[in-house]
C-alpha cells in the first residue's frame, strides 16, 4: 500500500539540543517519541515523506505546496544557524497532487512561496528524521484559511496523487496543541487550552478523526491550537483506511501541549470515512436548523437566495409580522459557512421603511457585498448558516465600565472614524478584547480620544 503510516509530531526548536541549550531535557518523553518515529520510518524506507506545517507559506484562501527542486533551512531565528538542513522536493508528486487539487475545485499549488527556507514546522521533524534516514524527497505542504472540510478534502487529494503515482510515502502532520495552558507560556491561560489538549489527546488515541472536523473555530482560537489544519489534513490521506494506532508521548513544560503518535496503515475500512459521516451530519443538522428559523432569518434566506439565482432583489414580498413591516431599525445580517464567518452587512440605524425591508438589502449585501469575501455562488447557498441581529437605540457612556460584551455592542468613534462591533461574538470575553477588536476596525489608536457608545441586539439565528 503506497501510505504506510502517518505521524503526528510538534516543532518547539527546542527539541534540537543546539537550539534548546538543556531546556530540552524537560521534554524528555518527546524526544523519546520522536526518536522512535525516526526509527520506524527509517525501517519503512519511503521514497517520499510528505511534511504537513502550519509554519509553511499561510493563505487565505489556497494551500501552498512546496515549489522547485530543493530547498534548506535553519534555525538562525531562534539563535542557533549552525544546524542546516536541505531536502530535495518531489516535483512529481508536487506536479501531481496540484492537478488533483485544481480537478476538485479546491486552490492549492505551488505558486506564491513568499520564503524559500524551510520553516521550523518542516526542520525539526527533518532534524530527527535525518539522524535514521536520508534517501527519501520531501514534500512540503501549509496550511491555509480554508475550513476542515476543505482541508480534509485536499488530503483526499494528497492521498490520490500518491497512489497514482505508486509512492511509498509517509506523512508528518507536523503541528503543536495548544498554546494557552499556562501564564507561563507563549500566551495567556485560557480554559479552552487545557480543555482541547484533553480532547485532542482522546481522539488521537482512538484515530477518530471525525471529532477534528468537529472543533468549533471560536473554542480553536480560544485555546490557541497550533496543528489541527495539519492533522486534518493527514485525516482526509487516511481516509477509508484501517489504522493501528499507538499514543507516543504527551508533555506540556512549557505552557505548550506537545503529542506524539504513529498511524499505521493495515488495510481498509469503510467506517472510517469521516468525511461522508461529516457532511451528513452537517445536512442533517442544517436541515433541523432551517426548520427552527423564525421569520427574520427565513427572510434573510429568502433574500439571498432569490438575488444570487435571479441577479435581482426580491420584489414580492412574503407575508410579514407587524413587528417585521410596520417597525424600524437598523439590522446586521451575518453568514457563515462550515463554521467561518461568510459574509456580514448592516446598518447601525434605519435606513428603509421596515425591518423587513432592511433586512432584506442587508442580507443581499452580506452575501454579494462583503468586502472581505467573494461573493456568495448558488453551489454554496444550502450550506449557510445565517443569523440577523435587530439593533437597539444606542446610547453614549462615559466609561468603558458600562459595558459588558455578553449584552452589549459597542461603537467608537473618533473624528471622521467610526466602527461597531456586535455583541455575544466568538473568542470576544472581556470588555479589553472587545475595545481593542472595535478601535482596530476603526483604525483608531487607543492613546488617542474617542466616544464610546452602547446597543442591546436581539438576535435572531
Amino acid at each position: 500500500m503506497p501510505i504506510q503510516s502517518a505521524f503526528i509530531v510538534p516543532h518547539p526548536p527546542l527539541l534540537v539540543p543546539e537550539v534548546g541549550r538543556g531546556q530540552e531535557n524537560k521534554v524528555n518523553a518527546t524526544t523519546r517519541a520522536y526518536e522512535t518515529v525516526s526509527k520506524k520510518i527509517a525501517a519503512l524506507h519511503p521514497d517520499t515523506v510528505v511534511v504537513i506545517s502550519p509554519h509553511s507559506v499561510l493563505y487565505a484562501d489556497y494551500i501552498h505546496i512546496s515549489p522547485g527542486k530543493s530547498a534548506s533551512g535553519n534555525f538562525r531565528q531562534f539563535g542557533e544557524s549552525s544546524v542546516s538542513i536541505t531536502a530535495d522536493y518531489d516535483e512529481e508528486l508536487v506536479s501531481k497532487i496540484t492537478e488533483m487539487a485544481t480537478n476538485q475545485g479546491i486552490y492549492a499549488g505551488p505558486m506564491g512561496e513568499k520564503q524559500k527556507s524551510l520553516d521550523h514546522g518542516t526542520l525539526v521533524p527533518l532534524y530527527f528524521i535525518n539522524k535514521e534516514y536520508r534517501d527519501y524527497k520531501l514534500v512540503r505542504i501549509s496550511v491555509s484559511g480554508l475550513s476542515a472540510k476543505e482541508h480534509y478534502e485536499f488530503g483526499l487529494c494528497v492521498r490520490q496523487a500518491i497512489e497514482t503515482l505508486g509512492r511509498n510515502a509517509v506523512i508528518i502532520a507536523s503541528g503543536d496543541l495548544s498554546h494557552c495552558l499556562s501564564d507561563d507560556g507563549p500566551y495567556h491561560f485560557t480554559e479552552e487550552g487545557p480543555a482541547f489538549d484533553r480532547a485532542m489527546v482522546e481522539a488521537i488515541k482512538d484515530a477518530d478523526f471525525l471529532r477534528f472536523l468537529n472543533f468549533e473555530n471560536g473554542f480553536c482560537e480560544l485555546a490557541g491550537e497550533c496543528g489541527l489544519r495539519s492533522f486534518i489534513i493527514m485525516a482526509g490521506i487516511l481516509d477509508g483506511l484501517a489504522l493501528q494506532t499507538e499514543f507516543l508521548s504527551y508533555e506540556a513544560p512549557f505552557g505548550v501541549g506537545y503529542a506524539v503518535a504513529a498511524f499505521s496503515v493495515i488495510g481498509s475500512d469503510e467506517q472510517r470515512r469521516f468525511l461522508k459521516r461529516f457532511v451528513e451530519e452537517q445536512e442533517k443538522a442544517l436541515a433541523q436548523k432551517k426548520e427552527g428559523e423564525d421569520e427574520f432569518v427565513r427572510l434573510a434566506r429568502l433574500s439571498l437566495e432569490h438575488y444570487v439565482k435571479n441577479r435581482k432583489s426580491l420584489q414580492t414580498k412574503p407575508e410579514l409580522s407587524p413587528q417585521l413591516a410596520q417597525k424600524k431599525a437598523g439590522v446586521f445580517v451575518s453568514l457563515k459557512k462550515d463554521g467561518k464567518l461568510r459574509g456580514c452587512i448592516g446598518t447601525t440605524s434605519p435606513t428603509t421603511e421596515s425591518i423587513g425591508d432592511e433586512i432584506i438589502q442587508n442580507a443581499v449585501s452580506a452575501g454579494v457585498g462583503d468586502p472581505r469575501f467573494e461573493p456568495v455562488n448558488e453551489e454554496e447557498l444550502p450550506w449557510l448558516v445565517y443569523s440577523v441581529d435587530v439593533l437597539g437605540e444606542a446610547e453614549a457612556i462615559d466609561s468603558k465600565d458600562f459595558l459588558d460584551p455578553s449584552r452589549y455592542g459597542v461603537i467608537v468613534e473618533s473624528g471622521r472614524k467610526k466602527a461597531l462591533l456586535l455583541p455575544a461574538l466568538e473568542g470576544i470575553k472581556t470588555i479589553e478584547q472587545q475595545l481593542s477588536v472595535v478601535l482596530q476596525k476603526a483604525g483608531i489608536d487607543p492613546a488617542d480620544p474617542y466616544s464610546i457608545s452602547r446597543f442591546e441586539v436581539v438576535r435572531h439565528k
